[in-house]
């Protein structure tokens, strides 16, 4: 039986060695990379891509900051910087297809990359995901424990209203026959968990409520005890909300590729 902590993470150095070209780049992210909470996501996503059979290569040491947070911030330099640096080593390895689980790296790398000489196909790992479960590459398990489960959903800005993704991440929680209840403000409509265009790394303005508050207490409304996310920043400041009201113990904040890997008990 394959023992469900070992993982086959191949650089791309390691591959471009063999001659070999894989089907996909993992582009892992700052948070993916260093952030406790999101090295599980990571963790989770790279065994899907194992039991799914997917010829897949990361950067490892050479992959850096995408420079989103610091554009954001208004750090031209800083990012055109780090942009350029990464554009090298991607071309550099005649890198076609990346599949990522951070929306920030997917807006950056897919619509901002372009500009500066690095065009390549960007894919979210949710419709990566999908594209696996359509094709019959990755089989989803009946799971008591997701069955008829309420799900809710929170839509990350930058995969929502920046890239238009919204079937995606709603179809994988479907496909695990969840009971997908949907938050009062949603889709389109859907509010920012307060962490977008740097604020992540910045003390809050005063106001009456935080931002993560307010959207923890819709995904309260819903009586969902899983709230599902695709995005790191948004796990982080839903996470800090539920702590907030002190329902960490009865609410958990999953990211999708977590519920995939449950599903397959992983």
């Amino acid at each position: 039986m394959e023992n469900k902590n070992t993982y086959n993470v191949p650089t791309m150095a390691e591959l471009s060695q063999k001659g070999e070209d894989p089907e996909v780049l993992l582009w892992i992210g700052c948070a993916g990379s260093y952030d406790e909470r999101y090295k599980k996501v990571t963790k989770a996503f790279v065994k899907i891509l194992n039991i799914a059979n997917v010829s897949f290569g990361v950067l490892g040491p050479e992959e850096t900051c995408t420079g989103d947070p610091a554009r954001r911030a208004g750090n031209e330099f800083l990012f055109q910087m780090q942009a350029l640096a990464n554009i090298q080593v991607l071309n550099g390895y005649n890198i076609k297809k990346i599949v990522t689980a951070c929306p920030h790296c997917y807006n950056t790398i897919k619509n901002e990359y372009p500009d500066l000489g690095g065009s390549y196909e960007v894919v979210h790992h949710s419709e990566f995901l999908n594209q696996l479960i359509e094709d019959g590459r990755l089989a989803i398990n009946e799971n008591e424990l997701l069955k008829d489960q309420k799900i809710t959903y929170h839509d990350s800005c930058y995969l929502g209203r920046s890239n238009h993704i919204y079937n995606a991440p709603r179809q994988l929680i479907e496909s695990l026959q969840a009971d997908l209840v949907e938050m009062k403000r949603n889709k389109e409509n859907s509010l920012c968990c307060g962490a977008g265009g740097a604020q992540m790394f910045k003390e809050p303005e005063k106001g009456d409520k935080f931002i993560n508050i307010e959207r923890t207490e819709e995904a309260l409304q819903t009586d969902a005890k899983i709230i599902a996310s695709a995005c790191p920043f948004c796990m982080t400041m839903l996470s800090d909300g539920i702590k907030n009201k002190e329902r960490e113990d009865e609410v958990k904040v999953l990211d999708l590729a977590e519920l995939i890997a449950k599903s397959k008990n992983l």
